[in-house]
Parts: structure tokens; sequence; C-alpha cells
């Protein structure tokens, strides 16, 4: 999957929080007017994931939420701690980060951010990841967003290499049954290479009661270097097209849902191969004392060993209110 400037380390670890304080601050403010009580929270995170090839990626996260309303409205801190490890070798990294999130839970309007630095080796970098969504019409929404991160390799990491992805989609429902979804983004590499991104997605709700959902998906992208010196998986041009079938479900506050899908992928020009994709998540009630957030999945598609290539992750959160 690897797709995720040296060090000023005395500057930046000094601004950095400066920064988040003024930030956390300044946010607080600008959340809606009627939120008279507002509690503290803390929880931790974590992510493990490991490929085909033997790459394994482990995080863990302490936050400290002091602006918590529910799992869809706080701001708070996030410190991190990494391991990458492949065979012989292993990478270490920290990061600390502002957070904050700011959703309507019935309509997945409003924003989301995560930002801060970090370091790994004798890398640091300043990582974003937020989006905002809004309403244009009744059934019509946008969304922007941006990411910036390492990329995910050992080779990657060792020389520090790191992207940022910039873009918008845009929702549209056509009738009760039917969503059309379009996304399109470029994506800057730091060592001169850039990707532009295209994706479409048609989601067929058959009933409005069951919670299933019949999907078609197609995404490509094509990227302006073909030599990266082996650092990432790069093809000048990518298509994959995708059914996929989900299924969401409440019960007793809980949401539960699961996601399978085929594919067929083409890179160049080689002959097209079969893709993959398992996804499982669980959603304990936005609204309580505790949030509990799962996800877990596999996917498969090619990479440089081939083919057979495989990856496959879980994440959890946990959030207290005090």
């Amino acid at each position: 999957m690897g797709n995720k400037m040296k060090n000023k380390k005395t500057s930046m670890y000094v601004v950095v929080p400066l920064l988040i304080g003024m930030s956390t601050s300044s946010l607080a403010n600008a959340l809606q007017d009627d939120q008279v009580q507002n509690e503290r929270a803390a929880g931790t995170e974590f992510f493990f994931s490991d490929d085909g090839e033997g790459f394994q990626t482990r995080k863990l996260s302490a936050e400290f939420l002091p602006q918590y309303e529910n799992a869809d409205h706080y701001l708070g801190v996030r410190a991190s701690a990494y391991q990458y490890k492949a065979d012989d070798w292993r990478r270490d990294g920290q990061k600390i980060s502002f957070i904050g999130r700011n959703i309507d839970s019935a309509t997945a309007n409003g924003w989301s951010v995560d930002a801060g630095i970090f370091t790994q080796d004798d890398h640091s970098l300043f990582t974003f990841d937020g989006s905002y969504r809004t309403a244009l019409a009744k059934k019509t929404a946008i969304e922007l967003f941006a990411n910036r991160d390492w990329v995910e390799t050992q080779p990657a990491l060792d020389a520090g290499t790191n992207f940022t992805f910039v873009g918008a989609a845009v929702d549209q429902g056509l009738g009760e049954h039917v969503t059309v979804v379009g996304l399109a983004g470029s994506q800057f590499f730091s060592d001169d290479n850039r990707r532009d991104h295209g994706r479409v997605k048609v989601i067929y709700q058959p009933s409005l009661d069951l919670g299933l959902t019949l999907q078609a998906r197609y995404r490509t992208y094509q990227s302006s270097k073909v030599d990266v010196a082996g650092y990432y998986f790069n093809p000048h041009d990518y298509e994959e097209g995708m059914l996929a079938m989900g299924w969401r479900q409440r019960f007793a506050g809980w949401t539960a849902g699961l996601t399978a899908g085929f594919g067929r992928e083409t890179i160049n020009d080689d002959p097209s191969q079969g893709t993959r994709l398992f996804e499982l998540n669980l959603q304990s009630p936005v609204h309580g004392s505790q949030f509990i957030r799962m996800n877990a999945g596999y996917n498969r598609s090619a990479s440089y060993s081939g083919p057979d290539y495989n990856y496959r992750y879980i994440r959890g959160e946990w959030i207290i209110s005090f």
C-alpha cells in the first residue's frame, strides 16, 4: 500500500506546542454557542498492519481532549508511538498532533483535523490529515480534503520521502436509492513525482430499511515519474474496477458494517488481474460516557512482488469522558 525534511528539531519542538495551544483556544471559541457544558475526555488508539512483503506497522496513541461533547465534537492532543519492521530492519517514530472534530452525525457535514510533527530517524515532517464537508443542495454535498504524511515503505522512510495529497469529492443523490460519488485529487511527492487521481463510485440501496448497498467502483491514477528508485509502488498508469456489496446495521445504538468487493486492475500495459477487498467496522453510540470504534480490513492488489501482494490491518479507538 505504501503511499504514505531534514529536521530542525529544536525550533519545531518549541513552535508546535505553541501552535497547538493557540489553535486549541481559537477553535474551541469557534464551536457552537449552545455548547454550554463541555466535558473532558481521554482515550487511546491503536493501529496494526502487515503485508505480503513482510512490512509491518504498529501504532499506539494516547489522547487528551479538554473540549469534549461527544465522539463527533471534540478538540485535543494526541501523542503517538510508531514502529515499522521488515525482516531485520526496524524504525521507531514519534508524533504529537492537535486533533479536532466537528461533525453532524446525521449528515456527515462538518470538519475534522489532525495536524502535528512526526519524527522518524533523523527526519521530521509536518503532517496533516483534514477534511471539510458541506451541503450544496438537498441531495448534493462537497468535501475538500488534504493529507500530508510519510510514504510508509522501508526505502522511502530511510530517504525521508513524503507526500501531500489534496482534492475534492462530490456526493450526488439520484432519487431515494442511488448516490454517485466522484473524487479528483493530486498527490505531490517530495521526490518530484506527481500522481493525478480520479475515482467514481455508484451506490445503489435496494431497500431503505435493510442497510444493504450494491456498489460499482472505479479508480485511476497517472504518475509523472517512472523511476522512483523502487522506493514505493509507482506504475505510470493504474486502473481498477470493482463490484462490492455493503451492509450496515444498527442495534442498541451500536453500528456495524461490512463491505466485500471483487475487481480487476490494470497496471500500465500489463494484462489485468484480480483484486479483493474486505472491510469490517463496529462503533458504539456517539453520545455516551464511553466511545469505542473498531475497523479491520484486507486488500489484495499488485506490488513489486507480483499479483499476490496483500495488506491487512486492524484499528481501534477508546474514549472515556469525565
